[in-house]
């Protein structure tokens, strides 16, 4: 890779991209200062023979100002200490992994810093036996790109190549990686593309690594497509590159694309999608903009992503069952939306939205599968953007967080369950950060209280302590997710989104294959057509078997295999 220093055998390669600079030099703690040489497209590089692993070096400007590395891979002492060199020598354990498919993906959803006491990748290892034993297949961890301060969400990152240091650093990710793949469990990684954190953030000292003709709400955006973006795209492409065959992480989460602009020809996204597929990866979008194109082939003009996050399924299932008509909420609450995200993903496929005050989407072509798509009735962006950070399970009662379980775990896309969730865990999971910056830290308090009334100071030691998951696990609730899971694996629930959807007052029978799944929201008179034996309910008011004519008149659900037709 051009980016970052590079370990050989006769010492390390430094190379930087600074065409803002005219002269640039190294300054390599205990070794000394070293000048570096200007390439025609702004490139700085000097080969010292004397550096080794384990050095600490900044980069010194023409004003005499030392800078870090913007493609460190280490920060031991912070966004604003020295960059280290470390080696890329691991003994991984691995070898047989060959990965997990889209149609087998359960995801779990996980902050290292909150999942665990420790807060580590050590941490977390401890808890990777639990998650088999759960049923998942791959876990989801949040952004680890190198942030200020000790604890945050990780969308503030700075440096994209360096893991956390308070996490575990380079080393603790590969052995979480390497211990997650020895038991059957895919990694997938959380990364932000869109924009990078305010503080600590030297790079617009460098060169063009920004755009000066976008912006989004939460930092500097890249420069994908203006003057000089061929080298910030390979920036960012290295990047993609560098999880992967470094990390040997199996797929990357693409933060909020919809606020990534890019009028090139190819569209960024296209390109790291590509540079997954030829690594045999997959990546997976967050994205707002309910457009197809994200997630179709580039044989149909679109960018080739595997896969996006389905917001209008969470809202239309959440508006339903807790009654909020708050923010984007206004859109959904009707138990027709739970119905449309089950038949054509999208809720907004081009009607007018109260909430954007204008048409918002586009419908999904039918060659689309379900797995294009990731569900959820959690995650940390629903749960943390309130304002007390309240999770499902305090806003509804137990026999309907049930039945929203029971919804997307059984749903034709992949399911993605938020850390805590599957055991019903009470304690909130609330914004917080670790800024040093006194203007950032005013922005931020005033921000999470004026947008979502948070009240606890987000830069708090009581924000991030009372996120952290208290392990009280409902036993009821965790055997209900585990038998979900093992439904979905045993009828091959994925993919396909030929599913039959019957709705009446107040409940839902859902058909497919050789199930039968009835939701009972509030007392109804359901009467059957059809034969089924009982494989799971959320109560003891479903009979074991109903036959055709039966009535039910009560709150829950029954998952049943057909009888017969």
């Amino acid at each position: 890779m051009v980016f970052g220093p590079r370990v050989e055998e006769d010492g390390v390669l430094f190379t930087v991209w600074a065409p803002y600079q005219n002269k640039m030099r190294l300054k390599i703690l205990g070794k000394g200062v070293y000048e570096m040489e200007k390439d025609e497209r702004g490139y700085f590089t000097v080969k010292v023979e004397e550096a080794g692993v384990g050095d600490r070096y900044k980069f010194i400007l023409e004003n005499g100002m030392e800078v870090p590395d913007p493609a460190s891979r280490y920060q031991p002492e912070g966004v604003h200490g020295y960059s280290q060199v470390v080696s890329n020598e691991f003994n991984w354990e691995d070898e047989g992994w060959s990965g997990v498919s889209l149609s087998d993906l359960v995801i779990y959803e996980i902050h290292v810093g909150t999942f665990t006491p420790e807060g580590t990748f050590d941490g977390v290892i401890k808890k990777l036996d639990y998650l088999k034993e759960l049923g998942v297949t791959a876990i989801e961890i949040m952004p680890i790109a190198q942030f200020p301060g000790s604890r945050d969400w990780g969308y503030n990152g700075v440096y994209l190549y360096a893991v956390q240091n308070t996490y575990g650093g380079p080393f603790g990710f590969k052995k979480l990686v390497n211990e997650a793949h020895k038991r059957g469990l895919a990694v997938i990684l959380d990364v932000v593309y869109n924009h990078v954190g305010p503080e600590g953030n030297y790079m617009h000292l460098l060169g063009p690594y920004f755009s000066a003709k976008y912006k989004t709400p939460w930092g500097l955006t890249f420069n994908f497509d203006d003057a000089y973006s061929d080298e910030v795209r390979r920036f960012v492409l290295e990047n993609v590159e560098y999880w992967f065959t470094e990390f040997h992480v199996d797929g990357l989460r693409l933060d909020a694309v919809h606020a990534i602009v890019d009028t090139s020809p190819r569209h960024i996204l296209e390109d790291i999608a590509d540079v997954a597929h030829r690594l045999g990866k997959f990546v997976i979008a967050e994205s707002d903009l309910n457009d197809p194109r994200i997630v179709s082939p580039k044989e149909l003009c679109g960018y080739g992503v595997d896969a996006q996050w389905l917001d209008d399924f969470h809202h239309a299932v959440h508006a339903f069952l807790t009654g909020e008509r708050h923010s984007y909420y206004v859109d959904f609450g009707s138990l027709d939306d739970i119905v449309k995200s089950f038949r054509e993903a999208y809720v907004y496929d081009g009607r007018y939205s109260k909430f954007r005050k204008k048409s918002h989407g586009r419908p999904i072509p039918a060659s689309l599968d379900g797995c294009k798509f990731v569900v959820y009735i959690q995650n940390h962006d629903q749960v943390g953007n309130r304002g007390g950070g309240e999770r499902l399970i305090s806003l509804v009662d137990k026999e309907t967080y049930k039945i929203a379980a029971a919804l997307y775990l059984l749903s034709p896309y992949i399911p993605m369950i938020f850390m805590g969730e599957e055991y019903g865990e009470k304690k909130p999971f609330l914004y917080f950060s670790d800024f040093s910056d006194p203007e950032i830290i005013r922005g931020v308090r005033g921000g999470r209280l004026r947008d979502y009334g948070q009240i606890i100071d987000p830069q708090s030691d009581e924000a991030f302590q009372q996120s952290k998951l208290s392990w009280i696990i409902d036993g009821e609730i965790l055997a209900l997710y585990k038998r979900l899971i093992e439904i979905r694996r045993k009828y091959s629930i994925a993919c396909d989104r030929n599913v039959d959807v019957i709705k009446g007052d107040n409940w839902l029978v859902i058909r497919r294959n050789k199930l039968m799944s009835i939701y009972v929201f509030s007392t109804s008179v359901i009467q059957l057509n059809n034969g089924g034996e009982l494989i799971l309910a959320s109560n003891d008011s479903f009979p074991q078997r109903v036959t055709p004519g039966s009535h039910l008149m009560t709150k829950g659900f029954g998952i049943y295999k057909f009888l017969n037709g």
